[in-house]
């Protein structure tokens, strides 16, 4: 890759840039070079680039969703994600880039008295990775008010598609198969009044609070697997987190991977934690799902690098 290209143009590189600096779980290992991209012209010029050199890459945004192998990766990490906002308003329309922080999201919504983003509050992460998996909290997701989106295959070509061809059903879009990327967005939103915005986003950061770790001092990577879809095995139940309570999971431990006391689909890290650990364990809840209740657990947590089965 041209490195001068690529600074001039504001992208910053690390090399030998240690993963776990780079996620909210804080494990996994150094990757070949990082390059930090803040705008959707620098993600571009970087995809583009690598793709030119033939370089292998890896496109990650706030590492919020991301376990990665204790060995890293033998590849160019590019990292999309903005610590400042980048919103655009045009009336009820809001145009946004893929790299800024959901929660400054719903916090500029609130701001601006528009309504239809409260449910993001809190949930850590960028607004590219939220669209690609749909994320989504109290019956919500992210999908019901999205309008359009910029997207970027891994050549670095780009074109603007409406959100229907995302086709996004229950955390999952298409593009988790097609691996392009998120650009920007547009959300269609509502007039709302402040007052009762403000309240209400009060409220769903309280609840996260009170259920939640505080992803800033505990290590993990919030819920580690899917809810489940309604079966005749599962009938009314969907949360995966009352599955695994029932199961035993809130008893299991492998080496510094536990379970966080208040939700059974959580894991966080204690020191000495390994991703190996995560990864292990997390196969031990689902296996115990499975054995129980006859349900397979599906991951919402990405998995990057080479685990080793045991």
């Amino acid at each position: 890759m041209n490195r001068a290209v690529l600074e001039q143009a504001g992208i910053e590189i690390a090399d030998r840039a240690p993963l776990r600096d780079l996620t909210t779980f804080r494990l996994g290992g150094p990757c070949r070079a990082c390059l930090t991209c803040r705008t959707p012209e620098q993600a571009a010029l970087a995809v583009t680039e690598l793709h030119r050199t033939g370089e292998p890459q890896v496109f990650i945004g706030g590492g919020s969703n991301l376990l990665v192998a204790d060995a890293g990766l033998e590849a160019v990490v590019v990292r999309y994600t903005s610590a400042i906002a980048q919103i655009e308003r045009a009336g009820g329309m809001l145009r946004v880039a893929a790299s800024t922080a959901l929660d400054a999201l719903a916090a500029y919504g609130v701001q601006q008295e528009l309504a239809g983003l409260e449910f993001l509050s809190g949930i850590p992460g960028t607004v590219g990775g939220a669209i690609a998996g749909n994320a989504g909290a109290f019956g919500r997701s992210v999908a019901e008010c999205l309008e359009q989106v910029a997207l970027m295959d891994h050549t670095g070509r780009t074109k603007d598609v409406p959100a229907a061809d995302l086709e996004c059903a229950y955390r999952r879009s298409r593009l988790q198969e097609s691996g392009e990327i998120v650009l920007s967005a547009i959300f269609r939103l509502e007039p709302g009044a402040r007052s009762e915005l403000a309240a209400e986003r009060e409220r769903i950061l309280a609840l996260r609070r009170e259920r939640h770790p505080d992803w800033k001092v505990t290590p993990t990577a919030g819920s580690f697997f899917r809810n489940v879809e309604p079966t005749s095995a599962a009938g009314a139940r969907q949360a995966a987190g009352w599955f695994l309570e029932r199961a035993g999971a809130k008893t299991m431990r492998v080496g510094g991977a536990r379970i966080f006391e208040k939700h059974a689909n959580i894991i966080v890290a204690e020191p000495g934690c390994t991703a190996s650990d995560v990864a292990a364990l997390s196969r031990q809840m689902a296996d115990a799902v499975q054995r129980i209740f006859g349900i397979t657990l599906q991951p919402e947590v990405r998995f990057l690098g080479e685990f080793i089965e045991s």
